[in-house]
């Protein structure tokens, strides 16, 4: 559905006014003793521009690489000997994609195609590279970008693009499209014999249907065979060094990139997929096969931290968690090395690399960057359910005084809060006006096994709605927060939420609902991506509309008494504009106070920084309106 982790941490986080170094499209090298990252320094007036950086384990540049001066890098990876790395750059300006191959701290172009280009990966036997490839699209990759208008006779005048896997020798040459035309390849990896891969794969429009994905075999000659075609959602297709076996990540997933689930092995010759972390109680968030096994990063609580399994005895063993949030990390090939961008709370973005489990910090670009708030984990129990959740206080609290509040439900609803440090946007913003912050992980969040996340399949609003207002009571026993000035906001699934409360709760005296859904009945035959609504709804809407009936704030507007602030992009393809406006106009003929912003063709991520800082702005000057 709808992607809170991507989408609302773009509004919620904007990008910050002061000066901060950021690293991006991190990889280590096989042998563990390289780094390459993509890094830039955002802040101020001027447009950020990435440069590639080639790091020793010790954080010492060896080069910075920057043969395009037009262009935004992405997508690093190394080659099996370790001495070349892949790069992606794209020239928004010229629509093209280039692949560079870097040696030596030089950059060769190896090929370049009009459209879009992601996730180079290196054949096992060095002598080719993959990437995957959309020519000519229509729009950008993923449900969470503007939708292309839909306008002419709709399933004969419309083009669907199709990602497909494309090939080019580390010599270079033209890129050659592999996999069939009429198929999305959503991940892929390559099989030991370099002839082929597994991925996940699905037909027709890739935006809509990667809820009911397969998993499959392509070959080099365009050959495809499916795997697997289970009842849920798969993400990191990893083939076992043998050739045997497949691995995925496996669950209940409202959104392409927002990974959480148990750990699947499947033969590579097809079958049922087998649970190999059963009854976990860590949601496993990517996977990578090294020489010593695999090795899975995982949420456990509101924390992250890495597993090593055994597929075999069906266990995994926790290595290390923090309170921290660890963004791409990376192992070298024998799982003794790792690399991570590290933050949390208290400490600025910056590099962590060494043995697995405990990483050191080799830079400190941001050092000089201190928090202007405080934040706590915190936890309490609901019906049976232990919930956790994130509180951030404002800097200078006053004894004796009383603070408004502020909760922020993420989207997904697959997906969780962890630790991250807030320099700019809303989140920011409150603290520093003197609001507390507070982000609860409700059951259907990742971070507690599988069955906490399946714990509100069909109950949107129902279950996750009394464990975030159990956590408030919870918050009120301990911090001076005041019951009379609480708000509420999300994006997404959060708007959802934000929506379906004020319909049910005169607690809160202000909310902010982004890109929400008003009605779910008009929301099935509205959405592009209405595939996901079925592993969470159990039906269509054609089947059971009496679910879909039951879970719309839209027929419990006459309840409404909150002041509400609603925001949407205009195409937006996950939760469109209408949902918005349907609820906007009930809020009218209630006579409650509300405005609505449709911003001009944005999609369910809000991502023109004028629009993202137009959005913060009136979110904060609604809340002070209604709250202070």
């Amino acid at each position: 559905m709808f992607v809170a982790a991507l989408a609302a941490a773009a509004l919620m986080q904007a990008a910050p006014a002061a000066s901060v170094h950021a690293y991006g499209a991190l990889s280590l090298s096989p042998a563990g003793d390289k780094i390459a990252t993509v890094e830039s320094v955002t802040g101020g007036d001027k447009k950020p521009h990435g440069v590639v950086t080639l790091r020793n384990l010790k954080g010492a540049v060896s080069a910075t690489v920057d043969p395009c001066d037009a262009c935004r890098y992405t997508d690093t990876a190394w080659s099996p000997d370790g001495k070349t790395l892949a790069v992606i750059a794209s020239d928004a300006k010229a629509g093209t994609v280039t692949l560079y191959a870097i040696t030596g701290g030089k950059a060769t172009a190896l090929t370049t195609i009009k459209g879009l280009m992601a996730h180079p990966s290196f054949s096992p036997d060095g002598q080719s590279i993959a990437v995957l490839a959309v020519v000519n699209p229509h729009k950008q990759v993923g449900a969470t970008q503007a939708g292309a208008r839909q306008v002419g006779e709709i399933d004969v005048a419309q083009v669907i693009d199709e990602q497909r896997i494309g090939v080019v020798p580390v010599s270079g040459g033209d890129l050659k499209l592999v996999t069939p035309d009429d198929s999305w390849v959503y991940e892929y990896d390559w099989t030991p014999d370099s002839k082929g891969f597994v991925a996940t794969s699905s037909k027709g429009d890739g935006d809509a249907n990667w809820w009911v994905a397969r998993l499959v075999s392509l070959g080099l000659d365009g050959s495809m065979r499916v795997i697997a075609a289970p009842d849920m959602q798969m993400n990191y297709p990893r083939i076992s060094a043998d050739g045997k076996t497949v691995y995925v990540i496996g669950g209940l997933m409202s959104d392409f990139g927002s990974v959480g689930g148990d750990v699947y092995s499947v033969p590579f010759d097809g079958g049922t997929p087998v649970d190999v972390t059963p009854d976990a109680k860590v949601t496993f968030t990517s996977l990578t096969l090294t020489q010593s096994g695999p090795l899975a990063t995982i949420i456990t609580g509101g924390e992250t931290g890495v597993a090593r399994l055994d597929p075999a005895k069906k266990t995994y063993n926790v290595i290390s968690h923090a309170e921290v949030s660890a963004r791409g990390m990376d192992f070298d090939a024998a799982g003794k090395t790792a690399a991570a961008v590290v933050s949390s709370f208290s400490v600025a973005p910056h590099i962590e690399a060494g043995l697995v489990g405990s990483m050191q910090v080799l830079t400190h670009d941001n050092d000089a960057m201190k928090p202007a708030y405080t934040a706590k984990s915190i936890t309490w129990s609901n019906e049976g359910f232990s919930v956790q959740g994130w509180l951030m206080a404002p800097a200078n609290i006053e004894p004796g005084k009383k603070y408004p509040m502020v909760t922020i439900v993420h989207g997904g609803p697959s997906a969780a809060y962890t630790s991250g440090f807030a320099t700019e946007g809303t989140v920011a913003d409150l603290l520093k006006a003197g609001y507390y912050v507070f982000e609860p992980n409700p059951r259907g969040s990742y971070g507690q096994g599988e069955a906490f996340v399946l714990s509100n399949k069909r109950d949107f609003g129902g279950g996750d709605l009394r464990d975030i207002l159990a956590g408030i009571d919870a918050i009120e026993k301990q911090a001076p927060v005041d019951d009379n000035r609480l708000g509420i906001m999300g994006h997404s699934y959060g708007g959802l939420m934000t929506m379906w409360t004020v319909t049910q709760s005169h607690r809160f005296k202000a909310a902010v609902a982004g890109a929400g859904i008003a009605n779910w009945s008009s929301y099935y035959g509205e959405n592009g991506i209405n595939t996901w609504m079925i592993p969470f709804f159990g039906a269509s809407f054609y089947d059971d509309p009496a679910i879909y009936d039951k879970l719309s704030p839209i027929r419990y507007i006459k309840n409404a008494q909150t002041p509400t602030f609603i925001y949407v992009g205009e195409l937006d393809v996950e939760c469109p504009a209408a949902q918005s406006l349907e609820f906007f106009r009930g809020l009218k003929a209630m006579n409650v106070p509300t405005s609505l912003v449709i911003y001009a063709d944005q999609g369910h991520g809000i991502y023109d920084g004028h629009d993202r800082k137009d959005i913060a702005d009136r979110e904060l000057a609604w809340f002070d309106k209604y709250l202070k």
